[in-house]
């Protein structure tokens, strides 16, 4: 396959998730969707990387993945806290600094 294909999957994956980040109003479909934007840039990655003939895109993968699994374990407490104490997930009941 052409490194073209690769792109435009790629470029749809992350369209898919900036739509995700900036159409819904649930905590965890935002985390779900910064993780979909991610898989994306790392299909690009790995695209360019066998392109290019080298493995620089499957060691970068690497690393962002061990980033994206730390990022969800974060992300994933804290919205179990946040859910405990206002028993919602809605992003816009959490405007506020105070507890």
């Amino acid at each position: 396959m052409a490194i073209g294909s690769y792109l435009v999957l790629s470029g749809l994956l992350f369209a898919i998730g900036a739509a995700g980040v900036f159409l819904r109003r649930n905590i965890i479909t935002l985390l779900l969707s910064v993780e979909i934007m991610l898989n994306a840039v790392n299909l690009a990655f790995v695209a360019f990387g066998r392109q290019f003939g080298t493995v620089d895109g499957q060691i970068i993968t690497f690393f962002v993945m061990t980033v994206a699994a730390a990022e969800a374990a974060v992300g994933l407490a804290l919205v179990i806290g946040l859910f405990r104490h206002r028993e919602s997930l809605n992003p816009e009941a959490f405007t506020s600094l105070k507890w």
